[in-house]
């Protein structure tokens, strides 16, 4: 079976004209990209901010080209060459999650996981004594601040041990030698 083709269309310059005014005109009707596969709750957020959709989608293909040459690594008889390997999979894997579910689950960010992560809570949770429950290295919206070991041995200066006397201490005979 022979395959036949089209002939190339040839234009003469008043038409090709035509052509691009049509497909300009086209394309400012069109609008700008809505970044439909982008999570709504991170669609909106200025390119200069550190994790942009923008920033983010850069950040995958120098990942996905990392990760294509470190390929022989995968299936490397060393462990810490898979673990390598495994962890810049990992960390591509939480960049496309971001994309689609607007949630930074790694501790890590930018192009070569130069940048910090910190928590922000959003919900104070309270114990059964209706104390505030705070974690280190959090930063909480009442205080306007990061909760610090300093603050954490403050807090917990006057509280009392719940296991006191319940613990005890077993000792040990010092062996005599001869």
């Amino acid at each position: 079976m022979v395959k036949t083709y089209k002939k190339k269309r040839v234009l003469t310059p008043q038409q090709k004209e035509e052509l691009t005014l049509r497909l300009e005109k086209a394309r400012a009707a069109k609008g700008p990209a809505k970044n439909i596969s982008v999570h709504d709750s991170i669609r909106d957020l200025p390119d200069d901010h550190q994790l942009s959709p923008k920033k983010v989608r850069r950040w995958i293909k120098g990942q996905q080209l990392r990760l294509r040459a470190m390929k022989s690594m995968k299936t490397s008889n060393d462990r810490k060459d898979r673990a390598a390997y495994y962890i810049e999979e990992a960390y591509l894997h939480n960049m496309q999650a971001y994309l689609r579910g607007g949630i930074w689950f790694d501790h890590r960010a930018g192009a070569e996981r130069e940048l910090k992560v910190k928590h922000k809570s959003v919900a104070l949770a309270y114990a059964k004594d209706g104390t505030i429950k705070r974690s280190l290295g959090v930063y909480y919206p009442d205080l306007g601040s990061e909760w610090t070991i300093e603050m954490e041995l403050e807090n917990n200066a006057g509280r009392k041990v719940s296991n006191k006397g319940k613990v005890h201490k077993t000792r040990r005979k010092s062996r005599k030698r001869a």
